[in-house]
Parts: C-alpha cells; structure tokens; sequence
C-alpha cells in the first residue's frame, strides 16, 4: 500500500511542495499517452481519501473511477495532465513521448512543486523542476498513485469515446492494448488514424502499402 513516507523524507530534507508523477499509454497500439502530476497536502488528506488511493494498476474500473472522483472532491488534491499524440509518439518515439507529456503535465500545474517524485527509473530531461525516480513507485507513494489514476482515468475516458467512432476495435474495454479483438479487427480493417503507425503489429499492415523505391546503385 502506498504511504506518505518519501514525501515526509523529502520535506525533511526540505523541500515543501512535492509532487508525484506517473503516466499510462505506452504500450497500445492506439491513442495518445497521458501523464499527470499530482500534489496532495497531507495536512489535510483524510483516511477516507487515502483509502481510496492505490497504484491504478491494482483497482477495477469501477474503484479508478470512485477514486478519481473523490480526488476531485476532496480539495486538498492539486493536479494537471499532460499527454503526446500518436504523432508525436511516431516521430520521436514511445519514451520520448512520454518524457514529453510528464513536461506538459508539469508545465500545468499552477504552482510548481519543489521537488517531483516519478514512478520508474529514469528523469525525463529538461523537466525543470528537482526529480526523485521511485522503482514501482505508484504502489509506494500516495502522491505518485494519485497521479497514476488520474492518467488512467483521463486516458481510458478518451479511448471509450473514440470508440463510438471507431466501434469494431473494441476501444471501450481494451482502451487501445494489443488485446485479441483489436488485433482481429486491425488485421481485418487496416489501422485509424489513431493507430501508433511505428508499432509492430501496424507497421506489418502498413509496410506492403509503403512506396516502393529503387535501391541505389554504384556511379
């Protein structure tokens, strides 16, 4: 179960305002991939709340969602989301991708934190802001599995609308994951523009559509 314990760490150390950051979405094949920041004040955070908060990994839909409203709620939760498009994540890659929406997602926040605590191994570069990496940190800190739930939340919302656009892929329970049906279906209808076009299993479909080009020869 997650615990104030790094946080407490860190302010002993002293910084105040600290923050937790997470971010969901890199592994499907389609739509965008989202990171929030999210900074509880745990004077004010009551067991009733914290209950509810876990590592989104480890809740049902059902329990995300009464989560993400409670966070919402309860006003001692400060927070902002930040996401990379399927474009982005082709052009410059999946981690690089990521590292771009955790900057967004920081970039949002009214206030910015002291320090940021981020679920994983590695800084993104250029966040602007003093980073901590905590290994599986989203089941350890409070305030990076706040984060983790409302990326997921906000991105599974996202997915389950384009699904009414896009109903054969089956975006309103697999939310873009290499699930059966979605491969089914994109092997029988060919990949949306949702798609992540550098991704296995869409760049074998698209591969015999590319342009063929004549190699070069020797002058």
């Amino acid at each position: 179960m997650p615990s104030f314990r790094h946080e407490k760490r860190c302010t002993e150390a002293g910084a105040i305002r600290i923050a937790g950051i997470d971010e969901v979405g890199r592994g499907p094949l389609a739509g965008p991939v989202v990171a929030a920041v999210a900074v509880i004040d745990r004077t004010l955070a009551k067991r009733k709340l914290l209950r509810l908060i876990d590592d989104s990994k480890k809740l049902t839909l059902e329990e995300r969602e009464v989560a993400y409203a409670a966070i919402l709620d309860s006003g001692v939760v400060r927070f902002a989301v930040g996401e990379a498009s399927v474009e982005e994540i082709d052009a410059i890659n999946i981690l690089q991708a990521t590292f771009l929406a955790m900057r967004r997602a920081l970039q949002g926040m009214a206030e910015q934190p002291d320090l940021v605590l981020i679920d994983g191994n590695q800084v993104p570069p250029e966040l602007g802001c003093r980073a901590e990496t905590i290994v599986g940190g989203d089941a350890r800190s409070y305030s990076i599995a706040a984060a983790s739930i409302i990326a997921k939340v906000t991105r599974d919302r996202y997915m389950r609308g384009l699904a009414a656009s896009f109903p054969d892929y089956g975006w309103e329970t697999n939310v873009g994951y290499r699930s059966p049906n979605h491969l089914a279906a994109l092997n029988r209808l060919g990949p949306t523009a949702h798609h992540r076009r550098t991704f296995a299993p869409v760049l074998r479909l698209l591969e015999p559509l590319l342009p063929f080009e004549e190699p070069a020869t020797a002058d």
